[in-house]
């Protein structure tokens, strides 16, 4: 029993102490090519909003994907395995699309932010290279990308859910048409048999 109790709680501690703990990777093709969104930018506003936080980005170079100079890139406040983002910094990030007009961003991305001291940048010694590096590294193997144009209409990006007399009228149309085709099947079968 003595051992059990030894080895729940080596279990337990391994998991909260490695919980924070990402592979490796070098930066190569491959690697690029897990993400959709790649830029160098700094954070102009952060908005805290625990699970569903924001963090609107102006980007100075895009990389990879079609955004816009101010992009939105969600994250987790809440999660222990967050990255800690300032407004100010400079950054790299590394995303996938959540919509059309922001992302959602991963601890365990290549994002990293810039370090004036390279000596005190532990993202060189996790990655391999340093801030200038990969931005070198970004640079040439995927050039610079034009940015989108501000679209001051961001609500025709977005799905529009229609009002109660409107849900009414589409639901009364899908049974009416269900009802229709449901008519139709049947006749088409008492033909035919």
């Amino acid at each position: 029993m003595k051992h059990l109790i030894i080895i729940f709680l080596f279990t337990f501690v391994s998991k909260i102490t490695l919980a924070c703990q990402c592979p490796l990777s070098s930066l190569n093709e491959k690697e690029i090519a897990k993400y959709e969104i790649i830029f160098k930018g700094s954070i102009k506003s952060i908005k805290l909003n625990k699970v569903n936080s924001e963090a609107i980005f102006t980007i100075s170079e895009l990389y990879k994907g079609v955004i816009a100079q101010d992009f939105k890139v969600l994250f987790n406040d809440e999660d222990p395995c967050k990255l800690q983002l300032r407004v100010g910094e400079e950054w790299i990030i590394y995303a996938n699309y959540y919509q059309i007009d922001n992302a959602k961003l991963d601890y365990c991305s290549r994002s990293r932010y810039y370090i004036k001291n390279i000596k005190e940048d532990f993202f060189t010694e996790t990655t391999g290279v340093s801030y200038d590096e990969e931005l070198r590294y970004l640079q040439s193997n995927l050039g610079l990308h034009k940015l989108l144009k501000e679209n001051p209409n961001k609500i025709e990006n977005r799905n529009i859910i229609p009002n109660s007399n409107q849900l009414i009228i589409y639901l009364l149309g899908s049974i009416l048409g269900v009802v229709f085709f449901y008519i139709l099947i049947n006749k088409l079968f008492k033909k035919y048999s």
